[in-house]
């Protein structure tokens, strides 16, 4: 369940900080390869963001 919860995070949002926060990973690469986060979700996400 601890990783469903913090997929749902990410996904929604797309709040990879977040989810980081709230398993206490101290580096975004390992969370990253705990959620198995691909480059084309990064991309998608990014592209979202308008600045």
């Amino acid at each position: 369940m601890r990783r469903t919860k913090v997929a749902h995070i990410y996904r929604e949002p797309g709040n990879l900080r977040a989810g980081q926060l709230l398993l206490g990973h101290t580096k975004m690469a390992s969370m990253v390869r705990y959620l198995g986060v691909e480059l084309e979700d990064a991309r998608v996400i990014a592209e979202a963001i308008e600045i």
